[in-house]
């Protein structure tokens, strides 16, 4: 390095977390950004091509991480996050069908997986662990009918949150590493190819909630990784109706930088991870322009997440389907014109994939070919986000709907509630 830069490891803590000091919109910054983005780009794309043709189809599975991380945010793809628990989709279902139950959860989720998702741009689905052995109508498991369109299955993998003795009240860390190991090889057994591992913090977190977080994150994706699975490491920053702009930048920040310096402490590939993290988008009372979100969501980016990771995946929490494609769409544009980025930029979008499917299926199977187009219509419209080139119209039907806040979960104040009201 040049004499006036210090020879030390640019990802420890302390050159993480100050980092944001520098600015990133000069000239010659750009230009490095282009220059690193095209070298990854050009790298990846070789190397993903001499595994296709060494590895086949999804259905054969395979054992390099890098190559699945880096498959999932292949241009133009990204993730569908059906992993509700049931307790979740039992409420959503009742909400909007006034039915519950393993039946028709294993009904709406085939509407999902039955649809066109590999040739709509989804390149992966992360399914909750009873996914795994469901199965439709006749008989053909969810598993295989991903498999079979190129779509790759994962799983998620926490088991919830716990209260985190010693935080800020209401603040929660993630439970489930006690057999983390043997849960892995029991679902890649079962026809997993990545993980899924979620954390919740508050948009001013402790700095004990942080730091236990991001060490249970990084945990979990040294695990996954040794067992063949790539990770996708999200430690989300709830969305509160107090927060600006900037105090989720903020807050995103610290969360991802102590993040990545945990998963070097534990050793984990950046070339083997992906991280899925909120956009920088303000609460209810405190609205922002989407280009200033935009602008936010990039430089936190830029300031804490390595060249090395394939691509961040972003949640749709608290946002509508078609402010969640549109936002999408900013922040690559705004990408593509300061210099790009050596990271992916997609979706792992939950409601904002599935909420107009479930308003037109109904819980009657007549619906369910109207519900299919429906899903695949929605995926491709991020798909085209995820290059910057969604120019319209939604396919949403729900553009009324201002969000799609669900009070039991994902918020923060909805966190808090709930476990206060579990004890």
């Amino acid at each position: 390095p040049p004499p006036h830069r210090p020879r030390t490891n640019p990802w420890t803590r302390g050159a993480v977390l100050q980092r944001h000091t520098r600015c990133t919109s000069t000239s010659r910054t750009r230009a490095a950004y282009a220059r690193r983005s095209e070298a990854i780009h050009e790298r990846r794309t070789h190397e993903e091509g001499a595994h296709r043709m060494e590895m086949g189809d999804a259905s054969m599975g395979c054992e390099d991480v890098a190559a699945l991380a880096s498959r999932l945010v292949e241009r133009g793809h990204g993730v569908l996050a059906s992993d509700e628990s049931p307790t979740t989709l039992d409420r959503r279902l009742s909400t909007r069908l006034g039915e519950r139950g393993t039946e028709v959860r294993r009904r709406f989720r085939d509407v999902l997986y039955a649809s066109k998702l590999g040739g709509s741009g989804v390149s992966g689905a992360i399914l909750h662990e009873e996914s795994y052995d469901m199965a439709d109508g006749d008989g053909i498991p969810f598993v295989d009918k991903l498999h079979h369109q190129g779509v790759l299955p994962g799983v998620k993998l926490d088991r919830g949150l716990a209260h985190l003795h010693g935080g800020k009240q209401g603040e929660t860390v993630s439970r489930g590493l006690d057999g983390l190991d043997l849960r892995c090889e029991a679902m890649r057994e079962k026809g997993a190819r990545f993980a899924k591992w979620r954390s919740a913090l508050g948009h001013q977190p402790s700095e004990l909630a942080v730091v236990t977080n991001a060490s249970v994150l990084a945990q979990y994706a040294a695990v996954c990784q040794a067992k063949g699975m790539a990770p996708i490491v999200e430690p989300e920053v709830l969305l509160d109706p107090n927060a600006t702009v900037g105090d989720m930048a903020e807050a995103t920040r610290r969360v991802v930088a102590e993040t990545v310096v945990h998963l070097h402490r534990h050793g984990v590939s950046m070339e083997g991870v992906l991280l899925k993290l909120q956009m920088a988008v303000p609460g209810k009372r405190h609205g922002a322009p989407r280009d200033v979100m935009a602008q936010q969501t990039l430089r936190t980016l830029r300031q804490t997440v390595p060249p090395d990771v394939p691509g961040v995946l972003f949640l749709s929490g608290g946002q509508g389907e078609d402010e969640a494609t549109a936002n999408l769409n900013a922040i690559n544009q705004l990408a593509q014109e300061t210099g790009g980025a050596p990271w992916a930029l997609t979706f792992s979008f939950g409601r904002a994939l599935q909420a107009s499917v479930l308003q037109l299926w109904k819980g009657d199977d007549e619906n369910k070919p109207k519900a299919m187009a429906m899903a695949e219509a929605l995926a491709r419209a991020n798909a085209e986000a995820a290059t910057g080139r969604f120019e319209g119209p939604h396919p949403s039907i729900l553009a009324d709907e201002v969000d799609l806040h669900e009070t039991f979960r994902g918020h923060h104040q909805d966190a808090l509630t709930e476990l206060q009201t579990k004890g």
